[in-house]
């Protein structure tokens, strides 16, 4: 019987040490848990031509519609990530195809993965379209009343101080008892730290 409470404390140990070392990584690796979403102004495009086995590239504005073939490419956003970290290249884009009648039909709407090109990429009968990445600025004109995306994304703050709390964690301790973490001071909990502006 000894050795069974024995067991589990030793598994509520576990437990417990698991819960801390989750709850302590993003002290630990705070640009790891915040990646910094960059907006970009230009959408890179590939196109393939199936007839004439063609592959051209081409630069889309964001919210601008650029036809290729049959096909009208819009991109609505297009993200990529801070030097920091791995690129991951994705992008919202509308195609539509303009059919032999002169009618136009959307054949594609979602999400495009630079890094996974076959994943959402854009098949026709004729064309392919793929993207293959983003930028903030291209050697075509942009177009008239462009207005670029802005960046608002500020460095994560790294100091115990501006760590708010998402929840409370309750850990069992050996005997029993549940154990939580202290709670922050009501009158300072929905003050932002210094130099941040907190926008809602």
């Amino acid at each position: 019987m000894n050795q069974v409470k024995r067991i589990a404390a030793a598994r509520s140990l576990a437990r417990a040490g698991l819960v801390a070392v989750a709850a302590a990584l993003p002290l630990v690796l705070p640009h790891q848990a915040a990646a910094n979403r960059l907006s970009n102004a230009v959408a890179v495009f590939s196109g393939l031509d199936k007839i004439t086995g063609r592959i051209t590239t081409f630069d889309v504005y964001v919210n601008e519609t650029v036809q290729f073939g049959a096909l009208q490419v819009t991109p609505k956003v297009c993200y990529s990530r801070d030097d920091e970290e791995a690129q991951k290249i994705d992008s919202f884009v509308e195609v539509d195809e303009i059919t032999l009648n002169r009618k136009i039909r959307r054949i594609f709407t979602g999400w495009m993965f630079a890094d996974s090109p076959g994943l959402n990429a854009v098949e026709h009968a004729i064309y392919d379209v793929w993207l293959k990445g983003c930028k903030q600025t291209s050697d075509v004109p942009p177009p008239d009343g462009f207005v670029p995306p802005k960046n608002e994304v500020a460095p994560p703050d790294t100091t115990a101080d501006s760590v708010k709390s998402l929840g409370t964690i309750e850990t069992p301790n050996p005997d029993g008892q549940t154990l939580a973490p202290p709670q922050a001071d009501p009158a300072q909990q929905d003050k932002p730290a210094d130099g941040v502006e907190l926008k809602f």
